[in-house]
């Protein structure tokens, strides 16, 4: 699995939460819904806000600071379909979750 690092245990993350992990110099948010593992940037796009401290609601993940709701698989803002977040690619082994960091893209954020 060139390119993917080993980030958590399939216990880690109960269903319908959410969880930072650090990987290097990025941090990432890894979402756990009944239909799998997911991850993203762990930035919300509106300011910054970190997702893997927000609430799971179905496959929606909820920012703290300010209730920007984006769509865990796809990454598009439930909101405003223009806007999303840098979706990672996710790929479980065993017991064992892994991650392929994606490009970041330019900073999109809104005031």
């Amino acid at each position: 699995m060139e390119g993917f690092v080993d980030v958590a245990s399939v216990n880690d993350v109960p269903v319908n939460r959410a969880k930072s992990l650090k990987l290097g110099e990025h941090t990432i948010a890894l979402y756990h819904t009944t239909k799998g593992f997911f991850a993203s940037a762990n930035q919300c796009p509106h300011r910054g806000g970190p997702l893997g401290e927000g609430d799971m609601i179905g496959d929606e993940i909820v920012c703290p600071w300010h209730f920007w709701g984006f769509d865990v698989r796809t990454g598009v803002c439930l909101g405003n379909p223009e806007i999303g977040i840098v979706m990672h690619e996710v790929k479980v082994h065993g017991d064992r979750i892994f991650v392929k960091l994606a490009p970041a893209r330019p900073n999109t954020e809104l005031s």
